[in-house]
């Protein structure tokens, strides 16, 4: 049964599906934890108003910004569309991104405060904005973290535009800077053309817990920010975790969202307490996410049973406290002898576990054939058009028939098209991790 709380914003539930019966001697417990929140956004929009936020839009100026030059055009056209998105009253700097950072506005190391006059003014000041300079990254996120760290809110969230790779500072500069930041903002990534590199744009997402996709055609922009912008104006509360509390020589195995999409989080735990963890998800609206739990327990005999895990949602707070959303599920183990019960796969896992082995795929399948290994890709790229039609991803189906002819995808048997556009190789890249919710 959900459980709900009744903070100030949404109120949380979560639920657990699971198959809690072991086998003899069966140790390791599965189960989709569903988290929703309800009733928050309605009412805020209802009167009008909203959490404190503060949002930083970091906008690529590179030289290769101006090829083609609709493209900056393009870019100033979307960030003025998202700062039209913005609610009164929320904080907000636009960033100027090259080798270097630069405050656009209001400068001055300040944040400005969203009205129809700031707006104005910002707008105008995007129309100065010109392509020229290299470009990192790492130093537009440690300006923005700068800035959204100036002001008291509860809400901080960064958007970030590149059209390049992040070739003027070192990958161990970026993966400093997106340590030192985590936490401290979320933050959604776009790349826009096809000039960018995938894997540091998703990383960039992944990190600061945002999203990440491609706006292969800079004219699509326009949308693509005013949609990033009212999702983020739709955040309530900022820096839930999920945390587990275990009981003794039981442990956490791995803990991953599988939808939306799939983000690892089993290396992001921070200790809570006698056998508890925090895992971060991030800030939430209305919404709602699956994660996949799993939990190695001790042996056992056969009619025993036990309480594998407790998960419940806190906001952990200055000083190592934390305020309990009052939302929690029980993860169970119970051993039997009985081969049919101890057998079965809990439908929500089996999908989600197949949804996780096709993000997997898709990655490593475009990973052997830019590597040149036709066979290895072929293999790949088929077994991942097999898991999406078992598991009825229709997207991710669309996007790997634009990579492969698909000769029977119930076996998975497919050819490589001899000539693949370098866009829909990215498209299906960013967006291997988007995942179909299981029907329930």
């Amino acid at each position: 049964m959900a459980n709900f709380a009744k903070p100030a914003g949404p109120r949380f539930s979560v639920e657990v599906y699971q198959n809690e019966y072991l086998p003899e001697d069966g140790r390791e417990v599965h189960a989709v934890v569903t988290v929703t929140a309800t009733g928050g956004s309605a009412a805020l929009r209802s009167a009008g108003a909203g959490p404190s936020a503060a949002v930083a839009l970091m906008v690529d100026c590179s030289g290769s910004m101006d090829y083609p030059p609709v493209k900056m055009r393009n870019a100033r056209d979307a960030t003025a569309a998202a700062l039209d998105a913005l609610r009164d009253g929320t904080h907000f700097a636009v960033i100027d991104g090259t080798h270097v950072a630069r405050e656009v506005y209001p400068g001055g190391g300040r944040l400005a405060v969203a009205d129809a006059t700031t707006r104005e003014q910002a707008t105008r000041a995007l129309r100065r904005l010109s392509a020229g300079g290299g470009t990192a990254i790492g130093t537009w996120l440690r300006l923005a973290d700068r800035l959204l760290a100036s002001a008291d809110v509860e809400i901080r969230h960064g958007i970030l535009l590149t059209d390049g790779r992040n070739e003027h500072e070192s990958p161990e500069e970026l993966r400093a800077t997106l340590e030192a930041c985590a936490g401290r903002f979320t933050c959604d990534a776009r790349g826009v053309g096809t000039d960018w590199e995938v894997k540091e744009v998703t990383a960039i997402a992944s990190a600061l817990l945002g999203t990440a996709d491609i706006v292969a055609d800079p004219a699509r922009l326009t949308d693509d920010f005013t949609a990033m912008m009212e999702t983020a104006m739709g955040k309530e509360v900022a820096d839930v975790a999920l945390r587990v509390w275990t009981p003794a020589g039981a442990v956490v195995s791995y803990l991953k969202q599988v939808a939306p999409s799939v983000e690892e989080l089993t290396d992001r735990r921070t200790e809570a307490g006698p056998r508890a963890g925090d895992y971060p998800t991030g800030s939430w609206g209305d919404e709602s996410r699956d994660y996949h739990l799993c939990v190695t327990v001790p042996a056992a005999g056969l009619g025993q049973e036990m309480l594998a895990a407790r998960v419940s949602l806190v906001v952990p707070q200055p000083g190592g406290t934390a305020r309990n959303l009052d939302a929690q599920g029980l993860v169970r183990a119970v051993w039997t002898d009985d081969l049919t019960a101890s057998t079965a796969i809990n439908p929500q896992v089996a999908h989600y576990t197949g949804q996780a082995e096709l993000a997997q795929v898709i990655q490593q399948g475009i990973d052997l054939r830019k590597a040149g290994d036709m066979d290895g890709a072929t293999a790949k790229l088929g077994r991942a058009v097999q898991l999406a039609r078992v598991s009825g991803n229709a997207d991710t189906a669309k996007l790997l028939a634009k990579v492969v002819d698909v000769v029977d995808a119930s076996t998975g048997t497919v050819r490589l098209k001899a000539k693949v556009t370098e866009a829909d190789e990215m498209t299906l890249e960013t967006r291997s991790t988007k995942t179909v919710r299981v029907k329930k």
